[in-house]
């Protein structure tokens, strides 16, 4: 199969409004969109990401500072807690694309 290669042309700009129009997006308001607005609309489209990438961060942050204290048992638990957050920050993602490409059609 062919790979589609973008170089910046209008031609490669305008496929990106077609698509972005063809899902429901406005492109106006996303170009005049902050970076707090953007969070906050990601957010809403799917709520379980971010709270799978914090607890992938705490978990990190919390075993990181256990083997650092030498406490080598927590530090372990925490490790294998972080593989879990990671796992169910992807399949976050994974069911959030389902569920708009469904919603979509």
């Amino acid at each position: 199969m062919g790979e589609a290669k973008f170089d910046g042309t209008s031609k490669d700009v305008l496929e990106w409004i077609k698509f972005r129009e063809e899902f429901g997006e406005n492109v106006d308001d996303l170009k005049n969109e902050t970076g707090t607005e953007k969070l906050i609309r990601k957010f809403k489209e799917n709520p379980l990401v971010p709270i799978g990438a914090l607890a992938t961060t705490g978990c990190l942050s919390y075993g990181l500072y256990s083997f650092r204290r030498g406490e080598r048992r927590m530090s372990q638990m925490m490790m294998r807690a972080r593989v879990a957050a990671q796992g169910f920050t992807v399949l976050a993602i994974v069911g959030g694309l389902l569920l708009t490409a469904n919603k979509k059609k």
